[in-house]
């Protein structure tokens, strides 16, 4: 059968991440949403998303096909009702459809013809960017399960201080020496050839993904996840870092995203707790102004590329655009739009052409290239932009 995750009426809700990416390869918990179906599935998936995402993300269509709503995190139960679906059939959530079985195009689909099998067992959505630190602790503890299942642990070197061990899973060649960690409250995974250098303290739940760094010292509250290729240290408490992003130096990071390519100067913080307790509201992409979450927590929403300075501070709820660059004292704006340049003095628009300098430096120092397709994509979320960068 062929598999196919389409973004789905959430993909807006879940910007800026999906000015870069398809919701498919948003990573919550230990892996992306592509990687939990892929293993559910034991298949390859494409991706239905935005025109201008389709030639790096291409859709593989064939005779007969299942159109899966990536929003939706697989689990046993859903995945074996769509590996059972037959033809006209669809199975939806309420009145939200999480899959169809179908041999024409997409854009054909009238489920009206179709039969309606509701599933009504409980399943994680990921339909607006803080559902991604919200729950990531069930999150990981799915995943912990799915990768761990039927296989042993490496051994956990006798310098570490543990508290929990059986939820533990250290993969081969990750390296943790003089650690704290304590898994009373959830797993922690450490993935291949990672690294937690001494004196760090964690708790679960927690995931370091293959060949990611805790610097010395951390203090890491669950649930937290460090993607792969990532350097994390100072205090994190309930964030996820996709991968190929730097938190290296102390500062605090609490109930945020950051994206892939981010890098945050030494000791900057985010709030997430407004002065007065009150609900947190967030930049709505949707209706251009700011909206409700329903959360007392919500820290910082960091799209792909975006930088800053040393000493920086973002206030409770801010979300940053792509491809930004944020420098200077005071707080900035609670939203930065994509390439935007500077900091709570102003600031000006950071064109493509210097943009696309410092990310190929960057991307080079990890042994990888800025393609002419993740120009294209950038070029495209920069006319995108243009209407929030009125400077």
């Amino acid at each position: 059968m062929n598999y196919i995750l389409f973004d789905g009426p959430s993909r807006t809700n879940l910007l800026p991440f999906t000015f870069t990416r398809p919701v498919a390869e948003i990573r919550v918990g230990i892996l992306t949403i592509r990687e939990k179906w892929e293993t559910f599935l034991d298949a390859t998936t494409t991706t239905v998303t935005e025109d201008y995402l389709s030639d790096k993300f291409p859709m593989v269509e064939m005779d007969v096909n299942i159109m899966i709503n990536a929003s939706y995190l697989p689990n046993l139960e859903l995945v074996e009702m769509i590996k059972d679906l037959k033809e006209n059939e669809a199975i939806f959530k309420d009145e939200d459809v999480i899959a169809f079985y179908t041999k024409e195009a997409q854009e054909d689909i009238n489920f009206d013809s179709y039969e309606a099998i509701e599933f009504n067992e409980s399943i994680i959505k990921i339909e607006n960017t803080w559902d991604i630190f919200s729950k990531n602790g069930e999150a990981i503890q799915d995943d912990f399960n799915l990768l761990t299942q039927g296989r042993t642990s490496k051994p956990i070197p006798s310098s570490n201080n543990v508290i929990a061990a059986e939820n533990i899973f250290i993969e081969a060649g990750a390296s943790l020496e003089f650690v704290t960690l304590n898994a009373t409250n959830g797993p922690i995974y450490i993935g291949k050839n990672s690294e937690i250098m001494e004196g760090s303290i964690i708790r679960g739940p927690f995931a370091l993904c293959e060949n990611a760094i805790i610097k010395m010292g951390a203090k890491i509250y669950g649930p937290t996840t460090i993607g792969p290729q990532c350097k994390a240290g100072g205090e994190i408490n309930n964030s996820v870092m996709f991968a190929n992003s730097n938190k290296g130096h102390d500062g605090f990071l609490g109930n945020s995203v950051l994206g892939e390519w981010c890098n945050l100067g030494a000791d900057t913080n985010n709030s997430n707790l407004k002065n007065n307790y009150a609900e947190v509201r967030l930049w709505d992409y949707d209706t251009e102004g700011f909206a409700k979450t329903g959360l007392q927590f919500c820290g910082l929403m960091m799209g792909d590329h975006s930088k800053c300075g040393i000493n920086t501070m973002f206030n409770t709820g801010t979300v940053v655009g792509v491809s930004a660059n944020i420098f200077g004292s005071g707080f900035p704006r609670n939203f930065v739009p994509s390439f935007s340049w500077g900091g709570s003095s102003g600031f000006t628009t950071y064109a493509t052409k210097k943009a696309f300098e410092v990310a190929e430096v960057v991307m080079a120092r990890r042994g990888l290239e800025l393609t002419e397709q993740d120009k294209l994509i950038l070029e495209h979320v920069f006319e995108e932009t243009k209407k929030y960068r009125r400077y």
